[in-house]
């Protein structure tokens, strides 16, 4: 099990920045795991970053998550990790959207488009969550 971040970065015109992963094509929130004397907060500082060229500072929380049946197999050197996930909202500091090795496209992306994006189902639900939550975290 390996802490990890995920973040909704919105915009003034209330676009979401998303990243499209080059390792399964899929749009994503950015974000990734937890390096070892990091907190969670400065994690998703990081990985926003290396993963879009855009600085953020952490706003609040959509929610943390830890579905025992969403098991991740990384085929890149095979591990498998139980899904432990906190999901922050920030907002954007400055910067310019910019792929990495991480991300082939970096966009911000309308709410009402999202859904015509491929992306696996855990993430389509935290984002749905930040749209509907009402500032509630979500906690499962």
């Amino acid at each position: 099990m390996v802490p990890s971040v995920n973040v909704v970065v919105a915009n003034g015109s209330g676009e979401i920045l998303l990243i499209r992963r080059t390792d399964n094509d899929n749009w994503a929130l950015p974000g990734g795991a937890m390096d070892l004397g990091e907190s969670l907060p400065a994690a998703a500082v990081r990985e926003t970053l290396e993963e879009t060229g855009i600085d953020v500072e952490v706003t609040g929380l959509v929610g943390i998550y830890t579905d025992p049946r969403h098991v991740i197999l990384y085929t890149s050197d095979g591990e498998a990790r139980q899904e432990f996930s906190v999901v922050f909202t920030a907002r954007p500091l400055g910067g310019v959207p910019t792929p990495s090795a991480e991300s082939r496209e970096v966009h911000w992306v309308s709410p009402e488009r999202i859904g015509e994006l491929a992306m696996h189902r855990s993430m389509r639900m935290r984002i749905n969550h930040y749209l509907t939550g009402g500032g509630t975290p979500h906690l499962g």
